[in-house]
């Protein structure tokens, strides 16, 4: 029996379990939430403190409930790119900055002003969620803060750094967060010292490490916090869903995993580099050696949701799903309404930052089971054009497997079967990230060959689910006027984006 403990770090908590290599099964599950701060309008930061605290809760009642003190190997998948900022000794000097923070728009729309061959690979500039538009931001707005941090990292380093007495850096966030060159396994100080923050090369790990390797130990005291009796070793992760599509057995070419949670990701691989001019990527080697990895999303999706049920309907978690029935029964006609899902900008295929969310067609005899049945259909439209933009561009997409929240919600899972219009495979486990961190785990163990046949060997299972063709008709219809309203409503929405950004300065 090898058992690895893994750790998923999401937005709200984090998420520890005890995997059984040799079994393929998941023995216990536990979690432990933190709290999210908003203090200006696009803004979100977390303390990293928390984050540890939780990280040791989850993981000692993890493996106290799997029954066995012997864990050979630990691994962790976090968001990206939640950016702390920290001395040489992980102690924060500044909250962290959440990889759904939008305060640095100004910075990620600079980076595309930067020519250089390895910008390619981020499709030409980087996202505000990233850490280098972030670490521009932070080395303009609070350059003392700047000049004192001798760390800034990705959650994972943290966390790895926090487990191991090393700062590490994964291949995987290097590559598609940081303008790391993973073809040439190098990085690029040149594209830092063209954005104003040369620096920046040396406060970054310094040892990067590819996804599924081994990083070293952990260090014996944090062992014994955990409760466990070995010294397991600790293997290299990455970010949350991409380390989920290990979970999921996407990895090949073709595949695509979508998770739907607070945001929605979208990632598939392609055989060699190509043009997905609107996307994130390709990244060579990001997860694995030979292929190039597109990723694609929406910042905000279940988020939406629960911001209508709880924020705007003040209904508790048992009022929401009494909402998402009645909003069931109101799908089944046409509301009249559009909705566009850009709360907090929007992440692929548009790239812009200063999007907003909208909600037109109105009228008093519309209630709140419309408007929520009308923000799933936006979030919907959004990933339904995510697949068929990357179609457009030449990416062949044969087998999507879906999982996340999304698979809790009904209403929003038929919803975007239908608005894609083509069978999906649902997973039946929505612990993808924690079986793709065990993946990784058994892979950095040596027991198996490479990550592929690691993935296929520990899938989670997925049931087939067909689109509603009444529905997918629907929505193919909307399609149109979902792009068409999003291009005529851009110039709108940006001077109401920054009227809020000036008003929450003021």
């Amino acid at each position: 029996m090898t058992l690895v403990l893994n750790f998923d770090l999401g937005t709200g908590g984090v998420r520890a379990g005890v995997y059984d290599v040799e079994r393929r099964t998941m023995l216990s599950l536990s979690e432990a939430s933190y709290s999210t701060i908003y203090p200006r309008a696009g803004w979100a930061e977390q303390q990293p403190e928390e984050w540890w605290n939780a990280l040791l809760r989850a993981g000692r009642q993890a493996v106290e409930q799997c029954g066995s003190t012997e864990i050979a190997a630990v691994c962790v998948a976090t968001t990206a790119s939640s950016v702390v900022i920290c001395d040489r000794e992980s102690t924060p000097l500044y909250p962290a900055i959440l990889w759904m923070d939008c305060r640095a728009a100004k910075e990620a729309r600079a980076t595309e002003k930067v020519d250089h061959p390895v910008m390619a690979y981020s499709g030409g500039g980087d996202a505000v969620e990233w850490l280098v538009p972030k670490a521009m931001w932070l080395a303009e707005h609070e350059p003392a803060i700047f000049a004192e941090a001798d760390i800034i990292c990705e959650a994972l380093d943290f966390i790895n750094y926090r487990l191991c007495g090393a700062w590490v850096g994964s291949r995987m966030n290097a590559a598609c967060k940081w303008n790391y060159d993973s073809k040439n396994s190098t990085f690029v100080p040149e594209i830092y010292e063209a954005l104003g923050i040369p620096t920046l090369r040396d406060k970054l790990p310094q040892r990067i490490v590819p996804v599924g390797d081994a990083i070293g130990s952990l260090k014996p005291d944090v062992a014994a916090a955990l409760g466990i009796a070995s010294q397991p070793l600790l293997a290299q992760g990455g970010i949350d869903a991409h380390i989920g599509v290990l979970g999921a057995g996407t990895v090949a070419a073709g595949g695509m995993l979508i998770i739907g949670g607070t945001s929605v990701v979208h990632l598939t691989h392609l055989k060699e580099q190509g043009n997905v001019t609107g996307f994130w990527g390709p990244y060579p080697n990001a997860l694995v050696d030979g292929l190039w990895l597109v990723e694609a999303g929406q910042v905000s999706a279940g988020s939406i949701l629960n911001w209508f049920s709880s924020t705007i309907f003040g209904l508790d978690e048992q009022g929401h799903g009494d909402l998402i029935r009645q909003a069931s029964v109101v799908s089944e006609q046409d509301s009249g309404l559009l909705t566009l899902d850009y709360w907090m900008g929007n992440r692929t295929p548009y790239r812009d930052a200063d999007l907003r969310g909208a909600i037109l067609g109105l009228s008093l005899s519309h209630d709140r089971a419309d408007i929520y049945s009308s923000a799933v259909d936006s979030i919907a439209l959004g990933s339904a054009n995510v697949v068929a933009v990357l179609q457009e561009r030449g990416v062949s997409v044969e087998r999507i497997v879906m999982a996340g929240g999304i698979c809790k919600n009904p209403l929003w899972l038929q919803a975007t079967i239908d608005a894609i219009d083509r069978p999906v495979h649902v997973a039946s486990d929505d612990n993808l990230s924690l079986i793709g961190t065990a993946v990784c785990s058994a892979h950095a163990l040596g027991l198996f060959p490479d990550l592929i046949a690691a993935s296929e060997a520990c899938a989670a299972p997925a049931r087939e689910v067909q689109p509603d063709p009444v529905r997918s008709r629907r929505y193919r219809d909307t399609m149109a006027l979902y792009r068409d309203t999003t291009e005529t409503l851009t110039p709108a929405l940006h001077a109401l984006s920054a009227r809020q950004l000036a008003g929450a300065a003021q």
